[in-house]
C-alpha cells in the first residue's frame, strides 16, 4: 500500500504536479487530489490505485513499505537506478520547465 505522504513525496521527486500524475496513470484529478487527502494509508478502488502505484514505478520510484528493508527506518520512497546504473529520465514538469531554467541531465531532485 502507498499513503498520502508518499504519493506527495514521490511527485516532488518526480517534479510532476497532480495533472501531471492523473494523465500518467489514466485517472481523473480528483482522483489524485482526494488520495493526496487521505490520512495515512490512500483509500481507492484497487483498480485505481495499481494505476497510479504503477505510474510511480514506471517513472522512476520505489515505494518503501514499513517493514522493507532499507537503510532507514518507517516509510519513504526513493529513486530507483535503472539496468544500466543511471537514474531514469526526468519526467517534465510543468512547474520548473515552464521556468525557462535549463535541468541539467543528472540533475539530484
Amino acid at each position: 500500500m502507498i499513503t498520502s505522504q508518499q504519493m506527495r513525496a514521490a511527485r516532488a521527486l518526480l517534479g510532476i504536479d497532480q495533472r501531471q500524475l492523473a494523465a500518467l496513470a489514466n485517472v481523473s484529478v480528483r482522483t489524485v487530489q482526494r488520495m493526496e487527502a487521505s490520512d495515512g494509508q490512500v483509500r481507492s478502488v484497487v483498480d485505481t490505485l495499481v494505476k497510479v502505484i504503477n505510474a510511480l514505478e514506471t517513472a522512476g520510484i520505489e515505494i518503501i513499505g514499513e517493514n522493507a528493508t532499507s537503510n532507514g527506518a518507517g516509510r519513504g520512497v526513493r529513486l530507483k537506478d535503472t539496468a544500466a546504473g543511471s537514474q531514469p529520465k526526468r519526467v517534465p514538469s510543468m512547474l520548473y520547465d515552464q521556468a525557462g531554467e535549463p535541468q541539467a541531465e543528472n540533475e539530484a531532485i
